[in-house]
Formats: structure tokens, sequence, C-alpha cells
């Protein structure tokens, strides 16, 4: 094997190894506290994000450079500033709240029409599914009108930000489509 082709190998494997994920929801959907329970941070002194907040977490053999944008009203403009590059998604949602719902599918679809030259996948986190109020992740993707969802690959997993419950099998589901390149 030649100098050119191991430095290529080389090079591909670890343009591989670290992947850029955008994490969107409303405000109050339970994204920063999503962030912290994967980073083994503490879930208790959580605030509104204002901005954005920037993480670093190994998974697999990726390192993620995770960007939690706020869900305020007046951010969400700005959120398809934030995709240039990414590589994947993740749309957090906040199951107890009914009346947002729709609100929250609106968003996550128009974001989508913004990008849909961009290909990565879509987890969407139906996060507090410890609660009773909670609306059942198989009623999620009706709810959302996710069926719209045509140029990403997409999944919807039940979590709890809280319990951290389904938080390892959405990233699971994530990390395989990074791996296959969907």
């Amino acid at each position: 094997m030649g100098l050119v082709s191991l430095l290529k190998r080389i090079f591909k494997q670890k343009a591989c190894s670290e992947a850029r994920i955008l994490v969107l929801g409303l405000d109050n959907a339970g994204k920063t506290t999503i962030l912290r329970k994967l980073t083994n941070e503490s879930i208790y002194d959580v605030v509104p994000t204002q901005g954005f907040n920037i993480n670093s977490l190994l998974r697999g053999k990726f390192k993620l450079n995770v960007w939690d944008v706020g869900g305020e009203l007046a951010s969400r403009s700005y959120w398809r500033n934030y995709c240039d590059q990414i590589d994947g998604l993740v749309y957090v949602i906040d199951c107890e709240d009914r009346e947002r719902l729709e609100e929250s599918g609106e968003e996550l679809i128009n974001f989508l029409d913004d990008v849909k030259d961009r290909k990565f996948p879509v987890l969407v986190f139906a996060n507090k599914q410890d609660s009773e109020l909670a609306i059942a992740e198989d009623e999620i993707t009706d709810a959302l009108n996710l069926h719209y969802i045509r140029h990403h690959a997409w999944q919807v997993h039940g979590c709890s930000a809280l319990t951290g419950g389904g938080l390892r099998e959405g990233m699971n589901w994530l990390m395989e489509q990074l791996q296959n390149g969907t």
C-alpha cells in the first residue's frame, strides 16, 4: 500500500470518527436535560437555553459535537443557520404538552423543508414518557405529521430525560444511521 493510499484511509477513518449533531425542539421540551443526562452532568440546575450550548460526548467510535439550540419562538427562525455540515438531527418533543404538539410538528417540518437539500438522519425523542399525561410514543408520528418527511431517515424513540430511559436506544439508532451514511 502506498503512502498516499494509507494517508487517504487514515483521513477517511478520522473524518468518520466525528459527527456534528444539532438538537432542536420547542422551549421546555427537555433538550438540555437530555444532553446533560447523556454526558452524566447534573440535570437539576437546568435553565432555559438562550442561544445555544455546545457539548461533546463519546458514543462508540464517534465523538459527537452536539449543538443544543434554544427553542423559544424568537430563536426558531435562526435554526437553519446551525445546519451547515450537520450529520444528524435530534428533535425533542414534550409529550406532556398536547397543546403544542401541532406547533412542534410544524416547526420540525418547516425546518426540514428549509434544509431539504441536506441529507441527515432525524431522531425524534418523544420526551417525558415517564409521565402519566404523556402522549404515547406510537401516536407521535401522526400527531407531528412525520409521514411528510421524505428526504431524511427518521425514527421516533420514547424517552425520559429525568430517568434516562430510552436515550441509549435512540442514540444507538442515530449512531447506526451515521455509520451507514444514511
